[in-house]
């Protein structure tokens, strides 16, 4: 089992950074896919980018590509989101999440265990 909470949330103006940090407990972290996902006001939750276990595999969604930068320290059981050049419409709560299959996976669906959530705000 993983145990994921999120941290680094805040408020921002357009153009600014954020850095993201999701603090991960359990044996079985090191193995697991992590992801971030992202959920606006009246909005559904979406993908923002996923990594592979050993990081030797990334993707992001489109609207975030170039922007934004995951990593993830197993030794720390940390991972990260570095989020650049933020525009309003990435205001939301972004979540972290463990696929402990170790699939790399877009789906939401498919990941097991979640954060709680930590809101990123950015005003125009």
């Amino acid at each position: 089992q993983v145990q994921l909470v999120e941290s680094g949330g805040g408020l921002v103006q357009a153009g600014g950074s954020l850095r993201l940090s999701c603090a991960a407990s359990g044996r079985t972290f090191s193995s697991s896919t992590m992801g971030w996902f992202r959920q606006a006001p009246g909005k559904e939750r979406e993908f923002v980018t996923t990594i592979s276990w050993i990081g030797a595999k990334i993707y992001y969604a489109d609207s975030v590509k170039g922007r934004f930068i995951i990593s993830r320290d197993n030794a720390k059981n940390m991972v990260y989101l570095q989020m650049n050049s933020l525009r309003p419409e990435d205001t939301a709560v972004y979540y972290c999440a463990a696929d402990a299959s170790g699939v790399l996976t877009l789906k939401g669906s498919s990941y097991e265990y979640w954060g709680q959530g930590t809101q990123v705000t950015v005003s125009s």
